[in-house]
């Protein structure tokens, strides 16, 4: 099979995928080597993943006790009501300064197909905050939302595909 086959391009570049989520601030020489690969090749094959957007940008994965903070999903369902700019109010809430207001970080939202629509994963320095969070996007969005639930994070066991270092602290919850 010729190297620069479909087939054989789309291996290079899970192989590749694959090492920066288990590290992506490894050198390109240590992500080369793991490959098998040449430096060149794997900074071709990340150019290419950036530009036409299979990543979108590279994480920390951090200790949130260590940053008194904690980690909360929010669970929304939404009611009949029509979306309208209900999608730009969303983006702004959860990705502009408001939540920045108020202490908030959100690190990802995801509409979801279940007895959910949307997710939205965010730290805050407590509970207090992660409910005022509630509070403005129930009041940004007025009888959109039939539901919502906040559920905080007590231990991640893996985050970004890595497993905790202090995994044995688990076993203090069970």
């Amino acid at each position: 099979m010729p190297k620069s086959s479909k087939k054989q391009i789309d291996e290079d570049e899970k192989k590749v995928i694959a090492e920066l989520q288990k590290n992506s601030g490894d050198s390109i020489e240590n992500i080369a080597k793991n490959c098998g690969f040449s430096r060149q090749k794997i900074w071709r094959i990340k150019k290419r993943l950036e530009n036409n957007k299979t990543i979108w940008g590279y994480n920390a994965v951090v200790d949130n006790e260590k940053l008194d903070m904690k980690r909360y999903m929010m669970l929304v369902k939404r009611s009949s009501q029509p979306v309208g700019d209900a999608i730009n109010k969303i983006t702004k809430l959860t990705a502009g300064k408001k939540g920045e207001e108020i202490g908030i970080d959100v690190l990802s939202v995801g509409y979801m197909h279940g007895e959910y629509d949307v997710a939205i994963v965010f730290m805050a320095d407590g509970i207090k905050n992660a409910k005022k969070f509630k509070e403005i996007m129930t009041i940004e969005l007025p009888n959109l939302m039939s539901k919502m639930e906040i559920l905080e994070y007590v231990f991640l066991l893996r985050d970004g595909g890595i497993t905790n270092p202090e995994i044995e602290k688990m076993s203090e919850f069970f």
